[in-house]
C-alpha cells in the first residue's frame, strides 16, 4: 500500500539535523518506505510538516492507517490523507479521520526495536537541534537488549555517532573498523593478552552500537550493511570463547584436554542452539522470544550473549582467573539455553491451549 502513497512536504526549514536538512531526512525516510514524490501518481498522500522532526516509527504508524492525522496541539505534524481531503479542510472531514494529539502521550509498539513508548515529536529550530539529535539517537535504541548496551555506553556511542555523522562516515565504514577490532581481539585472546583483547573487544562492542544508530539516525541503512553488521555479530562470539581458552596456556592456567573440549562444546553448541530457538520462535510466532512476556524482556538483559559473557570474563580477569571466567561462561550458556528451551515449550503449550501468543508490549499498546 505504501508504494502508492506520495510524500508532500509542508513549509520550509533550513535547520540541519544529523548533517542534512529536514526535507532530505524526510525524503530518505519516504524512500525507505517505498513512497513516491509524484503526487499526481496517487490518490493517497502523506503530508509532513517541515517545522517538526519525528521518530521514524510515527511515519510507519501513520502509513498503516489511511485517514490518520498526528497533531501537536493545534498544529498538523503528519497526515495520511486520501481523495479530496487536504490539510486545509481537515475540520470538514473530521468524522472520516483519526486524530492523535502528541501532547496526550500516545503509546506505539515498535516491533523492530522491541519497545512500547511515545516516540518523540519536536519542533526543529537551531536551539532544539542538539536535543532532537539526542532524542532521535535514543529513539533508535532497542527497548529490549543487554545490560551493557542499555546502560553502560549509550552516551559514549552517542558522541561517536555524532562524530561519525560530522565526518561523513557511512555505517559500513564504522562496521568495517569494528570488524578489524573484532579480529584483533580474537588474536590477542589467543595469545593470552586478555587486557589488550578486552580493550579491542570493548571498542568493537561500542562501534557495534554506533553503526546501527548512525544508519537509523542518518537514514542510510542498506541490505548489504545489514548483512555485514549482523553477519559479524552472529559469527564471531564462538571464536572469541575458543581463543580465550587457547590463550589460557600463556597464563599457566590451560584447561585439560577433556575440560577444554567439554567447555567448548557447551559454549559453542549452547550458543548455536539458543540462536536456533530464537529463530524458531520468530518463525512460529512472528516475534522475538525476548518480547513475549516481561520475564523474557528482563532475561534478555543478562542472557548468555556476547556482552554479558564478556562481563563475566572481565570480572574473572580482574580476579586473575580467566580460566574460571571461561568455565562460568559455559555454565551460564547452559542455564540460558535451558531457560530459552523452557520458554519455547511453554509458548507451544500456550498455543495448543488456544492462548494468543502476542508481545506483552503490543498488548498494552
Amino acid at each position: 500500500m505504501s508504494g502508492t502513497i506520495a510524500l508532500r512536504l509542508l513549509g520550509n526549514n533550513d535547520t540541519p539535523i544529523w548533517g542534512m536538512t529536514n526535507a532530505e531526512r524526510l525524503r530518505r525516510l519516504a524512500r525507505a518506505e517505498g513512497l513516491s514524490e509524484d503526487a499526481s501518481s496517487s490518490d493517497a498522500r502523506l503530508y509532513a510538516n517541515l517545522d517538526y522532526v519525528f521518530d521514524p516509527s510515527w511515519l510507519r504508524h501513520v502509513l498503516a492507517t489511511p485517514g490518520m492525522v498526528v497533531m501537536d496541539g493545534e498544529v498538523l505534524v503528519l497526515a495520511h490523507l486520501t481523495g479530496d481531503i487536504a490539510p486545509d479542510n481537515l475540520e470538514r472531514h473530521r468524522s472520516e479521520l483519526t486524530f492523535i494529539d502528541y501532547r496526550n502521550n500516545p503509546q506505539i509498539y515498535n516491533r523492530q526495536l522491541r519497545k512500547l513508548d511515545c516516540p518523540f515529536i519536536q519542533r526543529l529550530t537551531p536551539a532544539t537541534r542538539r536535543e532532537i539529535e539526542r532524542k532521535s539517537y535514543f529513539g533508535a535504541y532497542k527497548g529490549v537488549t543487554d545490560l551493557l548496551t542499555k546502560y553502560l555506553w549509550p552516551e559514549l556511542a552517542l558522541w561517536l555517532t555524532r562524530l561519525a555523522a560530522s565526518l561523513g562516515m557511512t555505517p559500513n565504514m564504522v562496521t568495517g573498523i569494528g570488524a578489524a577490532l573484532c579480529l584483533l581481539a580474537t588474536y590477542l585472546f589467543s595469545q593470552g593478552l586478555y587486557g589488550s583483547g578486552m580493550l579491542a573487544g570493548f571498542a568493537f562492542m561500542v562501534l557495534d552500537t554506533v553503526d546501527g544508530k548512525l544508519a537509523r539516525c542518518t537514514i542510510t541503512s542498506s541490505k548489504w550493511g545489514n548483512v555485514f553488521d549482523h553477519g559479524v555479530d552472529l559469527v564471531h562470539p564462538p571464536f572469541w570463547w575458543y581463543f580465550w581458552g587457547v590463550g589460557l596456556g600463556a597464563w599457566g592456567l590451560a584447561l585439560s584436554s577433556q575440560a577444554f573440549a567439554l567447555v567448548m562444546a557447551t559454549v559453542i553448541l549452547g550458543y548455536v542452539l539458543q540462536r536456533l530457538i530464537e529463530g524458531m520462535f520468530i518463525k512460529d510466532f512472528g516475534m522475538d522470544i525476548h518480547v513475549w512476556r516481561p520475564f523474557d524482556s528482563r532475561f534478555r538483559l543478562i542472557t548468555a550473549r556476547r556482552n554479558p559473557n564478556m562481563a563475566i570474563l572481565f570480572v574473572a580477569l580482574l580476579s586473575g582467573r580467566p580460566d574460571i571466567g571461561l568455565i562460568a561462561v559455559a555454565w551460564w550458556t547452559a542455564i540460558s539455553l535451558l531457560v530459552h528451551a523452557v520458554r519455547l515449550a511453554q509458548a507451544y503449550g500456550a498455543k495448543r491451549s488456544g492462548q494468543p501468543i502476542v508481545s506483552w508490549m503490543e498488548a498494552q499498546a
